[in-house]
């Protein structure tokens, strides 16, 4: 089956409002929206790094910013292989 022969009439776009609306869970537990304060050591090398990269943007922020890229890239690789999988099990 092609994607235009796909009848998506009863799932609407989600919009940026749905987004809104909506919450995060991790492992089935509701996560609060917002920045939460941790204390954790780093290389210091890791830290020399991501500050100069960082400029006038604050290395911390930096530092959020990677770890999301590498868990919603994890996440994002994981959906594909998954899905990947299940189509060439359904054309044999």
């Amino acid at each position: 089956m092609r994607d235009e022969d796909i009848d998506l009439s009863d799932n609407p776009e989600a919009t940026p409002e749905d987004f809104a609306r909506g919450h995060l869970e991790v492992g089935g537990k509701p996560i609060k929206r917002g920045k939460q304060r941790v204390n954790i050591y780093l290389d210091a090398w890791v830290v020399e790094i991501f500050k100069a990269r960082a400029g006038t943007r604050g290395y911390q922020t930096l530092i959020n910013e990677a770890l999301v890229r590498s868990l919603t890239q994890h996440d994002l690789e994981t959906m594909i292989r998954r899905v990947v999988r299940e189509e060439l099990q359904a054309a044999k």
